[in-house]
């Protein structure tokens, strides 16, 4: 069962337990009884972290970007909403290169969706539903892509989420789940670079405890290789990332 206190072990500790996925650690924001002030500044604190870690920029130019046009309008599904901030960006890069692009981010807690819901807009919908109620109501889309999903998973999780994001890419079109790939690296890195706003930019939210406990239960990209069904490949990127890719890369033209 998951760590009911959420408590952080010390530096040396992690790193000499990070061959192994902690699946028994839990993010203080996962507990349905955490703190709403706490949680809505780690919502709003998204945007930062996400603009290093998750790099919303380069996520549009290599697998969003390339599935969009002029002429008509491409669809692009978010899965697991977390504060919104990474969809609309792409949203906007869209908007900016001219690109006809409507996005529609999902998350299961209503907490999220309502976090994120502060960036709802004309070609933006955020809604509580799961990619099995997508696939229910016939739903398709150009671009399938989740952040920092994967690692909440087990591995029938996994499996199901992977089958969904199947039956949910329109044809020609690519499902992506991004992630961080665990390793000492990572967690020193992300450990040292949170530190200095420990008690002023992240205080009173949950992004450096959270962040530290999603490196100790993320994958490695061998551990998810040998996981993955036909037809899904694993990639590494920068930093410390790694994205599993279904479909086409590149459109027909």
């Amino acid at each position: 069962m998951p760590r009911p206190d959420g408590r952080e072990p010390g530096l040396l500790h992690a790193l000499a337990t990070l061959d192994h996925r902690d699946v028994d650690a839990r993010e203080l924001m996962d507990d349905p009884a955490a703190d709403p002030a706490a949680l809505e500044r780690t919502f709003h604190r998204f945007g930062l972290v996400n603009r290093i870690v998750s790099r919303p920029a380069a996520v549009y130019e290599e697998w969003v970007r390339p599935h969009l046009a002029t002429t008509h309008r491409a669809r692009l599904l978010d899965i697991g909403a977390g504060g919104g901030d990474l969809p609309f960006r792409i949203l906007q890069l869209a908007g900016r290169d001219g690109l006809r692009l409507e996005v529609v981010a999902i998350d299961p807690d209503e907490r999220a969706v309502a976090a994120a819901s502060r960036f709802a807009t004309r070609g933006f919908q955020v809604r509580v539903a799961t990619t099995a109620d997508l696939v229910a109501e016939g739903e398709t889309f150009d671009v399938v892509w989740s952040n920092h999903v994967l690692h909440h998973l087990g591995a029938a999780e996994l499996g199901a989420l992977l089958a969904d994001t199947e039956r949910l890419v329109a044809p020609g079109g690519i499902g992506v789940h991004g992630d961080i790939e665990r390793s000492r690296g990572a967690y020193v890195g992300f450990w040292a670079a949170t530190l200095p706003f420990a008690w002023n930019v992240f205080a009173g939210s949950y992004i450096r405890p959270d962040g530290l406990t999603s490196i100790r239960r993320s994958h490695t990209v061998p551990e998810l290789a040998r996981a993955l069904p036909p037809g899904w490949r694993v990639k590494r990127s920068f930093p410390s990332r790694l994205e599993l890719v279904w479909g086409s890369e590149i459109p027909d033209e």
